[in-house]
């Protein structure tokens, strides 16, 4: 029999990101005793940590705002279609500061390990400054590329410049005027820093280890006319993002693939690349993410326009994928990234021909010689999905690790819940709809099935919740059974779970990270779910009687 017991809180939130600012606004709205842990110094997440010049949303910013609620959705201007990140931070701290939210949130608190007290049921959550607290519900609104990984690569601390990962950019930013640059990596973030660098750098040197396919972001301005016409529509673009598989404005061409000649297939993909955002990817054809030979058609139609963008044929053919077809795996979206080559102080350098060795004091060493460099940019990517929750020592029945139930690969009920740990909640876990799709609209679905469920306990008086391990095992086997008919299944991506820079995530290791069922399907299976009574979770707790319920505020 669980037993009483006053906890600090009701729910603790970890993050305060988009997840965790939407999360505690929901959370507050109704009374309950809550408050959101952040370890970084403010909130904003993604938005208050990547400060690397360049950095902006890949998704239409009116599609990446906050749906709930009406006042915000009038008030805020979106300035451009594709929002840079001190806007979008911006943007946090104004929803944050309408609905006084700060009031429920503690920065510089980074939480390092949560157990789980059997008895009680409860979790105790030890805290970077000493603090133990305690509540009935953790809610992980930790985000999803939050934790960054560094390259396994000799000397990193014997470097005399400045060094760091896009991850850490200065706050205060940094002046590379003149200065001779190096960048390790050419995924999504570096693909938006490198044009803006190689603007200011004396010499930029490229390191790359495998290129990314790319695609222009065609970006451009609102006016206050158009924002005006965007406001209006602001229900319609909300109802498409919720039907469309990636959340997204873009929906697949329902057109098979091989039922349209080769001349209607490039006149469509000439007006999907001169298009803003992610239609040369999601609006397309369904067969480019599951058919071998019209995938490797559209890859060279990408191809050809790399060449046509870069100068230099040897340096245009350096940068097109040879390990993977477009679109198998997230696609950066770019300005001006492939002309950025054709500048006369940017330098590619192929570390598969000329593999790094080291770091040295003044620079660094490949095989063939060294670069003497005044700063170096790590952007080597993150341990994804996992890695944050990896960082705290999480602890659940009977003392088993979530650490090492994952190591393999992660599993878990609707990406909400996980067998073993009760009463931890994710509303953008792994394996949830978030993971694959425009990630607020996944969010706020997840935020919003998550306090329906939590309402539900507190009616009937439950005080513990828990995945089956059958649930568990069978949502599991269908994430892992959605793989085999993408593409993606062979990709070196974190859709797979691939970072040579992770123990246990090297090629070969293959982890099953992302729902690929599409938002409508997902969030079907979801209200299906609540409707059963939540069939899949054991409950434990007395029935109360309704003049005897608890107020939520009351821990």
């Amino acid at each position: 029999m669980v037993q009483s017991l006053t906890t600090d809180y009701e729910v603790i939130v970890i993050g305060a990101g988009v997840a965790g600012i939407y999360q505690i606004k929901r959370l507050i709205d109704i009374g309950v005793k809550a408050t959101v842990l952040e370890g970084s110094g403010d909130l904003g997440g993604t938005w208050y940590n990547n400060r690397y010049p360049g950095a902006r949303f890949d998704s239409e910013s009116y599609t990446y705002g906050y749906s709930f609620s009406k006042e915000v959705l009038e008030e805020w201007h979106w300035k451009e279609h594709f929002s840079s990140q001190p806007e979008n931070l911006r943007y946090l701290n104004f929803v944050a500061d309408k609905f006084k939210l700060r009031d429920h949130m503690q920065f510089s608190c980074k939480v390092e390990a949560a157990k789980f007290d059997e008895k009680n049921a409860i979790w105790r959550l030890r805290v970077s400054d000493g603090r133990v607290l305690s509540c009935r519900f953790v809610i992980m609104a930790v985000g999803l590329l939050s934790q960054p990984t560094l390259p396994n690569l000799e000397g990193q601390d014997d470097f005399k410049g400045e060094s760091f990962h896009t991850y850490y950019w200065p706050h205060d930013g940094i002046d590379l005027t003149g200065k001779k640059v190096g960048i390790i990596g050419t995924g999504a973030t570096a693909i938006q820093i490198i044009p803006v660098i190689a603007e200011q750098a004396g010499e930029l040197h490229v390191f790359q280890r495998r290129p990314n396919w790319s695609a222009p972001l065609n970006n451009d301005e609102i006016s206050e006319e158009e924002m005006a016409d965007i406001r209006t529509r602001y229900d319609d673009i909300f109802k498409a993002c919720d039907e469309s598989p990636g959340g997204f404005l873009h929906r697949p061409d329902r057109r098979s693939f091989y039922e349209v000649s080769r001349e209607e297939r490039l006149e469509l993909w000439d007006k999907l690349y001169n298009e803003r955002g992610f239609g040369i990817w999601l609006s397309n054809f369904r067969e480019i993410f599951m058919d071998e030979k019209a995938n490797a058609e559209f890859s060279d139609y990408i191809a050809d326009r790399i060449r046509q963008r870069v100068k230099d044929p040897v340096t245009a053919d350096k940068l097109i994928p040879k390990d993977h077809g477009f679109g198998v795996q997230r696609v950066p979206l770019e300005t001006n990234y492939f002309e950025a080559y054709n500048k006369e102080n940017v330098h590619l350098v192929d570390i598969q021909e000329d593999p790094l060795q080291r770091v040295t004091e003044t620079g660094l060493r490949t095989m063939a010689r060294d670069y003497d460099l005044d700063v170096i940019i790590y952007s080597t990517g993150f341990d994804a999905m996992t890695g944050a929750f990896d960082h705290i020592d999480i602890e659940g029945v009977g003392g088993a690790k979530l650490k090492d139930k994952w190591f393999e690969a992660p599993s878990t009920f609707l990406g909400m819940m996980i067998n073993g740990f009760p009463n931890l909640l994710m509303p953008n876990g792994p394996q949830s709809g978030s993971a694959s799709t425009n990630y607020p609209r996944g969010i706020e679905c997840g935020v919003n099935w998550l306090m329906d469920f939590l309402q539900y306990m507190w009616d009937h008086g439950f005080v513990r919740a828990e995945a089956s391990q059958a649930a568990e095992q069978e949502w599991t086997a269908e994430v892992v059974e959605m793989y085999k008919i993408m593409l993606m299944r062979k990709a070196k991506s974190w859709f797979t779970g691939y970072n040579s820079n992770v123990v246990g995530h090297e090629a070969g290791h293959i982890r099953h990270l992302v729902y690929n069922g599409g938002a409508p399907k997902y969030m079907a299976r979801l209200r299906t779910v609540a409707a059963s009574g939540y069939d899949g979770i054991d409950f434990e707790g007395e029935p109360v009687k309704p003049e005897e319920k608890p107020l939520q505020s009351t821990a």
